[in-house]
């Protein structure tokens, strides 16, 4: 029998849209440092690479680059703050429920890779109701190593008991894109979410406007392992 298809997503910007937390904790740390706050629309493109690396954007686009004493203090604030606003505005995109769903019923094994610290990717799963679709999540403090190394999908995929061989990356953003390109997992890019470059330019097998189109590029990508799907 053939090993079940895997899944690994992203979670900023790929399952979820949680920039208006990521921007409001951000901006809330930049003032107490007598920044100006960045606009939300920039912050999309800040994001991707966990809190202390949006920090450092952060401070790069209001002003002289932070210190490390001041990253370091900035970093811990973020995570502070964050944590207790985790979800006040972040959502679902629209049509991820109904494809957790499916993949669900279909068999899939389904992890989380994201380089949001572990701790605050499980908070934000959680609080969207999404935890019983991932036994696996790692995180960008999860292992010595996160995206884009293809050791953090390959851990996942090891993890769910699956087969790299059978696993799909679905990102928003280079770290993605380039993990699974190293990893030698096909990927879908999503158009919608946090890229800092087009995401025609990533280098993903397939682009999707909208997750009504998860389904085709499952079945471009999978044939056999989503026949049907």
């Amino acid at each position: 029998m053939s090993a079940r298809p895997v899944l690994l997503f992203d979670l900023d910007g790929t399952l979820a849209d949680t920039a208006p937390d990521l921007c409001h904790t951000m901006n809330v740390i930049l003032a107490r440092h007598g920044r100006e706050e960045v606009p939300e629309a920039r912050v999309r493109h800040l994001v991707g690479g966990g809190a202390r690396l949006l920090m450092e954007r952060g401070f790069k686009e209001t002003g002289e680059p932070a210190s490390e004493a001041q990253l370091d203090q900035a970093f811990q604030d973020f995570i502070a703050y964050y944590s207790e606003h985790i979800a006040d505005h972040t959502v679902l995109w629209p049509g991820v429920l109904a494809q957790l769903e499916r993949l669900a019923d279909h068999g899939a094994a389904m992890a989380v890779c994201t380089n949001k610290i572990e701790s605050l990717a499980h908070q934000v799963l959680e609080a969207l109701s999404l935890t019983h679709f991932f036994p696996v999540v790692i995180g960008g403090d999860t292992l010595p190593v996160k995206k884009p190394h293809p050791g953090h999908l390959l851990e996942a995929v090891r993890r769910l008991g699956g087969d790299a061989g059978r696993a799909i990356m679905v990102g928003d953003s280079a770290p993605d894109i380039d993990a699974a390109l190293a990893a030698g997992i096909p990927s879908i890019a999503l158009s919608f979410g946090y890229t800092r470059v087009p995401v025609g330019e990533l280098g993903a097998d397939i682009v999707i406007d909208h997750y009504d189109a998860f389904p085709d590029a499952l079945r471009r990508l999978a044939p056999e392992a989503f026949a049907g799907f």
